[in-house]
């Protein structure tokens, strides 16, 4: 039978009755955010102690419960690492970009990205339970007094509306889960009512850094919105607690499909043991690893940065050395807007016209023959084929695939052509006239 998990609480918490400790409003109340509150709990190295004294850092915010998961005698604890900032944070790095993602980009109203054709990503606060220091969101999060109004809701329900492709709504932040009960019920059943809108998911790190919040009148209400998705953010072994454990065992009986998302961290959890260890923990709390990030290009996370060729390697240590449902996706968000690009090591040695050449995690090497009397699909006779929804300005490689595209341009492609054709013209003139004395300017008779 598993070992259980622990349940932890800082010596300093000790005389904390369990009913406030244990009530998510309090521990909100008594989040730790100055270098003296934090270094009463866990003894600060220099650093840490001038970043938590320097302006300007982006917010510290530490509730009680996830504090008490460091291990105070050790700095490079890697729950410690993850929300005490340090002065490295004020260092630039290569590439390093505000919104490395570019989600203002693609953000037709406030607070709303539309950058796959069938899903919106809706931000609904700026406020999350604590702050993690590699936070992708950093130039909107945490600030208390820059928040999404109900006026800015109605411009992204509006667009949603009338938006009929889009059928999948991811619910994040910040983090939507601090919000009152009522404005979030309020958001879900609105959107529920959108008849084109099939999916409802949250992304939240609530359950990781106050579990507390998952409670019995909460999954009650979420669970009237079905079908609803949700993904939580745990990045390291020692996150997943008895807390943790509860409140995901309470979303699950709720009908609550579980996912999570993990960012590969330098000295965090850039080994393949650690990330195995993180999996089968998850698993056991009924959580699907979905994905392993690699870390954004964002300010003050340049020392959590690894190569990708380390991500490729944990992915090498996990395929086929666990469940196949326990191997996340290792994803990086292209740069400038491209979306997630799902990176995978190499498994398919070559490949002919009629045998492909495959290797697994062992090194076996095997082949696959091809059939010769493989009918291909007609999308003519297919009813699918024949009403599928248009993806309007955004169907990329799908376009090639499944219709009658030869060819993608970026945009902009046949201005530029048309100047380098018109230049190579000129040109060509010019040549001519060179030989004759004739310039541009000049004219010939007949």
């Amino acid at each position: 039978m598993p070992v259980p998990f622990e349940s932890r609480r800082a010596p300093a918490y000790r005389d904390v009755p369990d009913e406030q400790w244990n009530n998510w409003r309090w521990q909100l109340s008594h989040r730790l955010n100055s270098a003296e509150e934090i270094g009463a709990i866990i003894e600060l190295t220099d650093s840490e102690r001038q970043a938590l004294n320097t302006k300007g850092l982006f917010r510290v915010d530490i509730t009680p419960y996830f504090i008490s998961l460091i291990r105070p005698d050790d700095p490079n604890d890697p729950i410690r690492q993850q929300i005490i900032p340090r002065i490295e944070e004020m260092e630039a790095f290569t590439a390093m970009m505000e919104d490395s993602l570019a989600e203002d980009r693609h953000s037709p109203v406030p607070g709303l990205v539309h950058r796959y054709p069938d899903r919106v990503l809706m931000l609904v606060t700026t406020q999350c339970a604590s702050y993690c220091r590699y936070c992708t969101r950093s130039r909107i999060v945490g600030d208390p007094a820059a928040t999404f109004n109900r006026q800015e809701f109605e411009l992204q329900l509006d667009y949603i509306r009338r938006t009929p492709q889009v059928r999948d709504v991811l619910l994040s932040g910040g983090d939507p889960l601090v919000l009152s009960p009522k404005i979030l019920e309020e958001l879900l059943s609105r959107l529920r009512e959108i008849p084109h809108v099939e999916v409802l998911r949250i992304g939240t790190r609530v359950p990781v850094f106050l579990p507390m919040r998952v409670t019995d009148e909460l999954t009650d209400m979420l669970q009237k919105y079905h079908p609803l998705w949700m993904n939580i953010h745990v990045n390291h072994p020692n996150e997943v607690t008895a807390e943790l454990a509860q409140a995901c065992d309470k979303l699950s009986r709720a009908g609550i499909p579980l996912g999570n998302q993990t960012v590969l961290m330098a000295g965090i959890n850039d080994c393949v043991h650690i990330q195995r260890e993180l999996v089968h923990r998850l698993v056991r709390i009924r959580v699907r690893p979905y994905y392993l990030y690699q870390a954004d290009l964002v300010p003050g996370s340049g020392r959590f940065r690894t190569p990708m060729a380390k991500g490729i390697e944990i992915i090498e240590g996990l395929r086929g050395h666990t469940s196949g449902f326990a191997v996340p996706q290792y994803s990086i968000d292209a740069p400038g807007g491209g979306g997630k690009v799902t990176i995978q090591p190499n498994y398919v040695v070559s490949m002919s016209d009629h045998k492909i050449i495959l290797r697994n995690f062992e090194g076996f090497i095997s082949t696959y023959e091809e059939p010769t009397d493989y009918k291909p699909h007609d999308p003519k006779t297919c009813w699918y084929c024949q009403n599928k929804r248009p993806e309007p300005g955004q169907a990329g490689l799908t376009a090639l695939l499944d219709g009658n595209d030869m060819f993608i341009k970026p945009e902009g492609f046949d201005d530029l052509r048309e100047r380098s054709t018109l230049h190579h013209r000129l040109r060509d003139r010019e040549s001519k006239w060179k030989p004759l004395g004739i310039g541009p300017g000049d004219s010939q008779e007949d």
